[in-house]
């Protein structure tokens, strides 16, 4: 009985966690990096709480879908953005086309497979790492792109896992659990996989760039604050945060 009226109280304290924060983001996992950087600066900039929970853009937007409390969204890819403004959950006039995603294979340094590109990930023998198609976005993007290039079903065989973030497909490569995984480039410039991988590009003609977007929730409790934080994340100086993590800027 102790026991659970301990673990009864340890909910009630996360519970009041949980909305402690004056504005709630929901952000793609593989945007932690100038995300965290950003949040921070805004922070002591307004002297407010910012909580971001981060996931595959799969998870966030099934998080949205279900009506948890968000006032700010930015997903993996565009698609999400759009599908959550179809369903009235993102206001419209304050969608910002951020920074571009774009998809490489990462290798282990030194490249002992001698992977070139996607024909290569379907070589017998060959241990590969994407991204569940259910979840992260890079994960649907890889499926796309191998199914474009003729290779998904000869691939598939060497799949040895299909991880729920793209930020453990980087640390499969940089532990050589893998030969080959595909992840977004942004990425590689994390110190998780610094001297650790190589970057094998993958052909224009298989290769599907997406759009980083972030919007504000419509049901928003606290819209003057969502609004200032999400014109923050699309301003000139979130823009410098972003491109010094890797991330390529884009055109609205």
């Amino acid at each position: 009985m102790r026991k659970l009226i301990f673990i009864f109280v340890i909910l009630l304290v996360f519970a009041g966690n949980s909305y402690a924060a004056d504005l709630v983001v929901f952000s793609g996992a593989g945007l932690i990096k100038p995300m965290e950087e950003m949040r921070k600066n805004f922070e002591k900039q307004n002297n407010i709480q910012v909580d971001i929970h981060y996931g595959s853009s799969g998870e966030i937007f099934g998080m949205l879908a279900a009506g948890q409390p968000c006032d700010v969204l930015i997903p993996g890819a565009a698609k999400y953005t759009d599908d959550a403004l179809k369903n009235g959950w993102v206001i419209k006039e304050t969608i910002h086309n951020l920074v571009l995603h774009v998809p490489v294979i990462a290798v282990p340094k030194g490249n002992p497979a001698d992977i070139r590109g996607f024909e290569d990930l379907a070589r017998p023998g060959i241990k590969v790492a994407i991204g569940d198609p259910k979840a992260p976005a890079i994960g649907k993007v890889a499926k796309k792109m191998l199914t474009k290039a003729g290779l998904w079903e000869k691939v598939q065989p060497n799949i040895e896992v299909y991880a729920p973030t793209v930020n453990q497909l980087l640390i499969y490569v940089a532990l050589k659990q893998v030969d080959a995984a595909v992840i977004w480039g942004d990425l590689t410039s994390w110190a998780e996989g610094k001297g650790k991988l190589e970057v094998i590009p993958i052909e224009a003609k298989y290769n599907m760039i997406k759009t980083i977007p972030t919007a504000v929730c419509s049901k928003t409790a606290n819209m003057e604050k969502a609004m200032a934080f999400n014109a923050y994340v699309a301003s000139k100086q979130g823009g410098r945060i972003w491109q010094n993590w890797g991330f390529k800027p884009c055109e609205e």
